[in-house]
């Protein structure tokens, strides 16, 4: 069977979904998944905290653009929630501490004193400095995909699960994207496809960008809340980045903030690598460490700028890359959506052409 839309996009994580709402204004829009489910990988199992000063310059212009989004702007109402981030060094992390610091927005330096009276938990003895943000703030992802799902499908944008790509043939100015139930015939294809975007890339007799997946795992451990009153403390993390916290109803979420390299794949995390970082949370923390009741890992897929790769490949004529968003994909998604469908579309925008060729594929063509 064989179908015409004017654009496929590969990948049923919060990238794709968000730009193919996005297009779904002006184009007739199909969504491939390869999972049975949406936002299976990546978008699933993210920390869902929105950070305004996380990642580089280009990242942290991307987190503003997206903040009207996801504070009412996707689906009528705010996905965004109080909890603000406290990042806390040691003697050795003040080097870390200090550069996070620089360029950044909003952040309020702590003296010992007060970043111990917001986490009582935490040692004073090894503690030299902290900084808190308070405009990190939650990010129901479920409600956000949902939202970016029901735009989408009020638009006649039609989602497939369980389709995965099984290859990518251009014929003149179409792409014929082929899965294992149909072929669609298309103008675009947009790669959406996270950790196998490259791969994508490839079906399509593309040359790959490098993009690297990365391991990162979590689990959530047990707190006696008489003990300590921790669901309203904040997202806290150590300077270095080896190591955060964040509260979740039944315990605290801690991830060892591990980048480990890795084949893409359905992740699952190392034993050690979650008890070296329970270890290290146990360093700066006076909380006793028990048995995990959880434990995920999730993929966060970067080039070698670690700067997203948004726009259209100039080796192709109709191939959009939407991918190597790193951890900051669910609050960089709004920004990007925009972007791949100013690009796409032809449409008129005021973004700049700075930004646009930041974000290009053609700095690695």
């Amino acid at each position: 069977m064989r179908e015409t839309r004017d654009i496929v996009v590969i990948g049923g994580g919060i990238a794709g979904l968000s730009a193919a709402a996005a297009l779904s204004d002006q184009a007739s829009v199909t969504v491939l998944e390869q999972e049975k489910q949406l936002a299976y990988h990546s978008t699933g199992r993210s920390a869902a905290v929105f950070i305004l000063n996380y990642g580089n310059a280009m990242l942290r212009t991307l987190n503003a653009m997206s903040l009207p989004a996801l504070n009412g702007g996707v689906s009528g109402e705010s996905v965004l929630a109080p909890r603000g981030e406290m990042l806390v060094a040691g003697e050795a992390e003040l080097p870390a501490l200090e550069a996070y610091l620089d360029g950044s927005d909003g952040l309020v330096r702590l003296s010992v004193d007060e970043a111990v009276e917001r986490v009582p938990a935490l040692r004073r003895d090894r503690i030299v400095a902290a900084c808190y943000e308070e405009q990190a703030l939650e990010i129901d992802v479920d409600r956000l995909v949902q939202g970016y799902v029901r735009k989408l499908k009020l638009t006649g944008g039609e989602i497939r699960t369980d389709a995965r790509v099984k290859s990518l043939e251009q014929h003149g100015v179409d792409w014929i994207v082929r899965t294992q139930n149909v072929d669609i015939n298309a103008k675009l294809v947009v790669n959406a496809a996270g950790a196998w975007a490259d791969d994508i890339a490839k079906r399509a007799g593309l040359p790959p960008i490098g993009v690297q997946p990365m391991r990162r795992s979590a689990v959530i451990m047990p707190v006696d809340a008489r003990q300590f009153s921790y669901r309203d403390w904040p997202l806290i993390a150590s300077a270095a980045e080896d190591w955060y916290a964040k509260p979740e109803a039944t315990g605290l979420m801690i991830s060892p903030a591990d980048e480990d390299p890795i084949d893409a794949q359905d992740a699952w995390p190392d034993d050690m690598v979650i008890a070296e970082g329970l270890h290290r949370f146990g360093e700066m923390m006076d909380i006793p460490i028990t048995r995990p009741t959880h434990s995920w890992a999730g993929l966060r897929s970067f080039v070698s700028d670690r700067t997203p790769v948004c726009g259209l490949d100039p080796l192709a004529k109709g191939f959009f890359w939407l991918a190597g968003q790193g951890g900051y994909g669910v609050q960089t998604a709004p920004a990007l959506a925009d972007v791949t469908c100013a690009v796409c579309t032809g449409s008129a925008h005021d973004l700049p052409r700075d930004l646009l060729a930041s974000l290009s594929p053609d700095r690695f063509r």
